[in-house]
């Protein structure tokens, strides 16, 4: 009688264990703190599809949730105008490399730099090009060929290789004139 007693004892006690734990939800894709801003970037998307400033801010705000596909995928899906915007480009190189495709992201930084190289010329760039754009797609450009020069395509993947890449592409050289 005693042996039964405890099979049963332990029976219900996983059984109420089981039960307690019941299913598990997913976690949502984007976070909570995101989730009410991006819905109304995205409605904003909708609304102006050829305007390139709600693709920008929405492709950035996936980007800031870490989810780089997301950003990719509305870059390449998005009307002709917003694609042409040196903005919408330079975020969209971002999430290139984030989700680790150098090569891709270095062709589209060099187009940005191209772009907007007016800027530094001292004549008329097209809109969305200043001077801190320039030089953020400029210095992108040198590190992304330093990592595409030492083969990395993943520089997640590839930590050590990256260092040597990043510090290739920013160091610098002073020269001392007597």
């Amino acid at each position: 009688m005693g042996l039964r007693a405890n099979a049963v004892a332990v029976l219900s006690a996983a059984a109420a264990v089981w039960m307690m734990s019941g299913t598990q939800r997913e976690k949502p894709l984007l976070g909570l703190w995101t989730h009410e801003s991006t819905r109304a970037l995205e409605a904003d998307v909708a609304a102006h599809p050829s305007d390139p400033e709600p693709t920008r801010a929405l492709a950035q705000a996936y980007l800031d949730a870490r989810q780089p596909g997301l950003a990719v995928v509305l870059v390449e899906g998005a009307a002709a105008t917003s694609r042409a915007d040196a903005r919408v480009a330079h975020v969209y190189a971002r999430a290139l490399v984030d989700q680790g495709r150098n090569e891709e992201a270095l062709v589209v930084e060099k187009r940005v730099v191209a772009k907007c190289r007016p800027v530094a010329e001292g004549g008329s760039a097209p809109s969305g090009c200043d001077a801190v754009l320039l030089a953020s797609a400029m210095r992108r450009a040198d590190i992304l060929g330093e990592l595409v020069s030492l083969g990395v395509e993943d520089a997640q993947a590839q930590p050590e290789a990256s260092l040597v890449a990043y510090h290739n592409a920013t160091r610098e050289a002073r020269v001392m004139v007597q």
